[in-house]
């Protein structure tokens, strides 16, 4: 998930069951789930046993109805009985009503099983004990979704970019993907799929799954995931979709209006996937194609298996931003392929991701264009870690505990991350490092990791070959210590030091570049640009700016979110109401939040950021409306 970086490129109901259920958990006992002392690999953010029983098929039946915002149906699980005491099936729900739960009682019939659903906790959902004293191969459970389900946006005709049909996605990570199916929602298990959805004729659904291209829009489907994935990877989306072939294995799906907008922006895809199948092994996927849904997408992308979901935001019509479909691609190999088995250990899909999106970038635009993503991405992260928490600060986070892992991602496991396997590259050479980097995509395929099983793969297949490499030290001091260490070599631009002669130049002379200094300028030279006057400019200044190079009302995202903030701490009124008008029409939080958090900053601009907070909600997703709300809810208590 692109979620924090710049690209070149984030009401539970009790039913009773036909037999009796179980009583309820005390509302005393704490709802989240409880603390293990285990490896690493234990998530603390799901209710799930899997060492006990585990999830290996998940078969899907259900309906979507945009009237009522709900999905219903049924979803049916093959088990694999780990413990041979073991006599529940535990599952993770968020704001699920729960209808039946059956088993398959072996002679190719269903039996009611006893079930309850827990306490809601506010951040975990409610657990949901399913008794099966028979251990059945089989458990299928029949549920229906709210209309405010956090891993679900609905959008009405006028909130899309056609204004014609109604729209519906999903975002399931982190743990979102329990608010619209019943299941173990953690990382560390895996398990294959299948789906049958219906829907209204004449929208377009798609999942993370076998998308045929050649599909007819009829308000029948059928999907199948062969390759093992973890929840987080489960997706569904439903509009006015029609495709756009990039090659034969790789295709946009979009909005009509956005289509072959879409398709012209992202046609360097197959290239990109035979650049990282060249460094790391085939793309085992089968297809991969790119869906861009509305702007009120929440992320710059979410690497969901066979179908990225992408921004609109990253469409500005010069490929200045299409790294995001260089990172969701990466992501087919770390992340999608090697998972982290919880989301302690996030670095291990995104930091991982973050370098390999680099190596894409270095072959596809050259090696000075990813040493300006780095350089912004490693600026970025000095600005994150000031007044963060130490152990925040870490790769190898601890136990999350109580934490919401939406509110645990920062920069660090992208950048902290990817600067420690550039690293790593450094030391031991990019030959030696990128076969080591292979065999852990290959020796891990389809399965789940943590730091600890990193860590003695690296000590046995990389370190062992050269023992003066890298100290023990060293090695702690990215794994387990606060910041960056001290010996860690920062990425260098020499394109930017043309933007920097060209500020200087400015700010002493008041004469702007020469056009023809600037003409040629990508979107990272002008974030440097920026991000070069410091905390704050003259109103005359950046009235300057904007007249020559009308930052304010910029289509680019990536120029929007530091020249808006820029402009309100500086007191330059004239660009407030086109950040309004951004702020309303994106609702992708990586853009939005600097600007509502400078907005918040004066009485004047809190009261302005509400009342344009409340006309843009309607077209927020969950995940934005939260953030924003608790924002606001933060500055207006004087926090």
């Amino acid at each position: 998930m692109r979620a924090v970086l710049l690209g070149l490129s984030a009401a539970a109901v009790l039913a009773a069951g036909c037999s009796k259920s179980p009583e309820p958990e005390s509302a005393t006992t704490p709802a989240g789930p409880a603390a293990v002392k285990t490896s690493r690999s234990h998530d603390e953010s799901s209710y799930a046993e899997p060492d006990k029983v585990v999830i290996s098929d998940l078969a899907l039946d259900l309906a979507v109805d945009f009237d009522k915002k709900q999905i219903a149906g049924t979803a049916t699980y093959k088990l694999d009985w780990k413990d041979k005491q073991a006599t529940q099936l535990v599952l993770d729900t968020r704001a699920l009503t729960i209808e039946k739960v059956e088993g398959d009682d072996g002679k190719g019939g269903w039996a009611p099983l006893q079930f309850a659903l827990a306490p809601e906790d506010q951040i975990f959902g409610s657990k949901l004990t399913i008794e099966a004293p028979a251990r059945n191969a089989q458990v299928r459970v029949a549920y229906h979704t709210s209309p405010k389900a956090s891993g679900l946006q609905w959008l009405e005709p006028s909130m899309t970019e056609g204004k014609q049909l109604p729209f519906m996605f999903s975002q399931s990570q982190a743990i979102h993907a329990r608010s619209w199916v019943p299941l173990q929602d953690t990382p560390g298990v895996r398990f294959t799929y299948s789906a049958h959805v219906t829907s209204r004729p004449d929208v377009m659904v798609l999942m993370s799954a076998d998308n045929d291209p050649a599909a007819p829009r009829d308000g029948d489907y059928s999907f199948k995931m062969p390759n093992p994935i973890p929840s987080y990877l489960l997706a569904i989306a439903a509009g006015d979709l029609v495709f756009k072939p990039l090659s034969a294995r790789s295709g946009v799906w979009a909005e009509p209006a956005m289509a072959d907008k879409a398709a012209r922006e992202f046609e360097d895809t197959e290239k990109m996937i035979l650049v990282t199948e060249n460094l790391y092994g085939p793309y085992r996927w089968g297809r991969y194609d790119i869906l861009v849904l509305p702007p009120s997408f929440p992320f710059g992308g979410m690497e969901n298996p066979r179908l990225t979901f992408a921004t609109p935001t990253v469409i500005v019509g010069d490929k200045s931003l299409v790294s995001l479909v260089a990172h969701e691609l990466a992501h087919s190999w770390s992340g999608n392929l090697v998972t982290n088995s919880s989301w302690k250990d996030i670095w291990l899909n995104e930091g991982f991701t973050t370098y390999v999106q680099a190596r894409i970038t270095e072959a596809m635009y050259g090696a000075e264009m990813a040493d300006m993503e780095r350089q912004i991405d490693q600026s970025g992260l000095a600005d994150d870690l000031q007044g963060m928490a130490a152990d925040a600060q870490k790769l190898a986070l601890p136990p999350l505990a109580g934490l919401d892992p939406d509110d645990a991602l920062s920069e660090v496991p992208y950048t902290k991350g990817a600067w420690f396997l550039q690293f790593l590259e450094q030391r031991f050479g990019r030959e030696t490092f990128d076969a080591f980097l292979r065999g852990w995509f290959d020796d891990h395929a389809f399965q789940s990791a943590n730091t600890d099983q990193f860590v003695e793969y690296l000590r046995k297949n990389l370190l062992a070959k050269s023992p003066n490499a890298v100290s023990d030290a060293e090695l702690d001091a990215w794994l387990n210590q606060p910041g960056i260490p001290p010996f860690a070599i920062k990425a260098q631009s020499r394109g930017f030091a043309i933007v920097d002669t060209a500020r200087i130049a400015w700010l002493g002379s008041g004469t702007l570049p020469d056009p023809q200094v600037t003409r040629d300028w990508t979107t990272q030279q002008w974030v440097h640009f920026i991000e070069g006057l410091g905390d704050t400019a003259k109103p005359e200044q950046l009235k300057q700016l904007d007249g020559a190079y009308k930052f304010t009302g910029t289509a680019n995202g990536e120029i929007a979110m530091r020249w808006y903030p820029l402009a309100i701490r500086s007191g330059y009124a004239e660009a407030q109401a086109a950040a309004g008008e951004f702020i309303q029409r994106v609702g992708r939080r990586k853009l939005i939040m600097p600007i509502y958090t400078e907005l918040a900053k004066t009485p004047e601009g809190l009261a302005f950021a509400r009342e344009t907070f409340a006309r843009a909600q309607p077209g927020y997703h969950p995940i934005t409306t939260a953030s924003v709300e608790a924002l606001l809810a933060k500055a207006e208590a004087g926090e």
